[in-house]
């Protein structure tokens, strides 16, 4: 009977072969090579098959050298599922050619002998598959890396967006990077999590472990919507390890992300200074500690952003900021000593806000402003 059997496997081979172009439209768009090997593949699966069956006692079917021939690059060409139809075709065709030259006794016995095989070579594809699986993750995970370096430390050029767009990022406007401790444990898992949740936002994402900080790179033209990053990040919060998460402002390419590192990672330093702050906080919330901790940048914006437009606005705002510190937050007490009815006073602070977008009557904003207080004078 075996020897039947290896008499027919050439036909059964060809018979095969074409029954995978008749029945998959996608092995017909195949070019000829890689159909060549599927052939070789098949070929190597009855041969194996008859092999196992003429042993006189056969143990269980040896079936990790079918795949052996092919290329590692038909992996990346046929999908696992694709592998699985063929190999369901490969045992139809066996099957119908078993009926045709065994006798009829024997044919429970193959039929039998068939579905054993078969689930074997089953097992073995997935287990190559999986494999390189591995191994595409694990150089993905290696080259995600070298990105998220390279864009931290602002040398951010072709070669870089070319890797990055291999890594699946597609983003042309809106880029913003979030700082936070890295988990304990299982910093793989935290990233991939973080991934999900940027996918269902909508967002592309690169990710990094960097010695005990977990490094995202968000992008996408809704991180430049106010509030957007916030309320993204808080999905993920908790993938972070215990310790502030720290969100830097938006910017408008990957290849200008390293302004937003420099302000994130700043107020990554600086935000133990702060305990009470929210979880995630924006960097610029940390002006103060960050302008404390020596960030120049943070210095600047300070005297920039809070200090010259109330020197510019005029109508006496500057004065009226300054009393109202001095007098402990009180309006009536500030009143008295500019020499001003108290609704005067409430409408410079109303004004005051509009123009630096902070409130003298909030500890904290007030604590910023008399901060830029002292740094716009010190700069003059």
């Amino acid at each position: 009977m075996a020897k039947r059997l290896a008499g027919a496997t050439a036909a059964m081979t060809t018979a095969t072969v074409s029954e995978m172009e008749e029945r998959h439209p996608w092995f017909r768009e195949l070019d000829a090579e890689h159909r060549s090997w599927v052939g070789v593949v098949a070929r190597a699966g009855i041969d194996g098959f008859v092999t196992w069956f003429a042993d006189p006692d056969p143990q269980s079917p040896t079936t990790t050298d079918i795949f052996g021939a092919a290329p590692r690059a038909l992996t990346r060409k046929i999908t696992l599922s694709q592998t699985v139809e063929l190999v369901r075709t490969t045992i139809d065709v066996v099957e119908a050619q078993i009926d045709e030259v065994a006798p009829r006794g024997d044919r429970p016995v193959l039929h039998a002998a068939i579905v054993g095989y078969s689930r074997e070579v089953a097992f073995a594809a997935a287990e190559i598959y999986a494999r390189a699986a591995e191994l595409r993750g694990a150089w993905d995970a290696r080259l995600e890396a070298l990105v998220v370096d390279a864009v931290l430390r602002g040398e951010t050029d072709e070669t870089v967006l070319s890797r990055a767009s291999t890594l699946g990022w597609r983003a042309s406007g809106g880029v913003v990077v979030v700082v936070g401790p890295a988990p304990e444990s299982e910093a793989g898992q935290a990233v991939d999590s973080v991934r999900r949740t940027a996918a269902t936002a909508g967002l592309d994402m690169l990710g990094a472990v960097q010695g005990d900080r977990l490094v995202v790179v968000l992008g996408g033209a809704a991180l430049t919507t106010p509030d957007f990053a916030r309320q993204v990040v808080s999905r993920f919060v908790d993938c972070f390890g215990d310790g502030p998460v720290v969100i830097g402002p938006p910017v408008e390419h990957l290849m200008d992300a390293a302004a937003s590192t420099r302000e994130a990672f700043s107020g990554f330093r600086a935000a133990p200074a702060w305990p009470e702050a929210p979880r995630p906080v924006e960097s610029s919330d940390l002006l103060p500690e960050r302008a404390l901790s020596g960030d120049g940048h943070a210095r600047r914006a300070l005297a920039r952003d809070l200090y010259d437009p109330l020197v510019g606005a005029g109508g006496g705002l500057l004065d009226t900021l300054v009393t109202f510190l001095d007098q402990g937050l009180q309006v009536e007490a500030a009143a008295r000593a500019l020499f001003v009815h108290a609704n005067t006073v409430r409408y410079r602070l109303r004004r005051i806000h509009e123009v630096t977008g902070y409130s003298p009557t909030d500890p904290r904003d007030g604590y910023a402003l008399r901060l830029a207080l002292t740094l716009g004078r010190l700069r003059h």
